[in-house]
């Protein structure tokens, strides 16, 4: 499991498994938050299965779903209140991390602050915001 660190309280990363939840605890992550829509694709751990690993291990859980349709303003918003929400580091997973950076970006933004310091974050972890760029201001 490869964590991306993009600020100071925010990780993402591909799937993550149950089994990888004393490694993520072990990075202080406090808040995971999952954008993997159940089943999409075969053998993903389900979003209950991450909630009950993460629930047991002492991390609290947000599921936040982003499919093929792309990212709404209301995954926007559950984003920000999970960001004000999380105690300590967050943890957002999704298949790759992209989805989970560009939630996390738009978020930020919505929360003041700077696009460009969110662009330059996101390409120090290795994540293109391109896509969005129109999306940040």
């Amino acid at each position: 499991m490869l964590l991306r660190t993009l600020d100071e309280r925010m990780l993402v990363s591909g799937q993550i498994h149950p089994s990888n939840l004393e490694e993520v605890k072990a990075e202080g992550v406090t808040m995971i938050v999952n954008n993997r829509p159940d089943d999409e694709e075969p053998g993903q751990p389900s979003a209950a299965e991450i909630e009950a690993a993460a629930r047991a291990a002492g991390i609290a859980y947000r599921h936040i779903p982003v499919g093929s349709s792309g990212l709404s303003a209301n995954q926007v918003q559950a984003m920000v209140e999970a960001v004000d929400e999380a105690p300590g580091k967050m943890l957002a997973f999704c298949r790759s991390g992209t989805r989970s950076t560009y939630l996390w970006a738009l978020a930020r933004v919505r929360k003041g602050d700077d696009p460009g310091e969110i662009v330059g974050k996101a390409a120090e972890a290795g994540y293109d915001l391109t896509p969005i760029r129109p999306y940040l201001g």
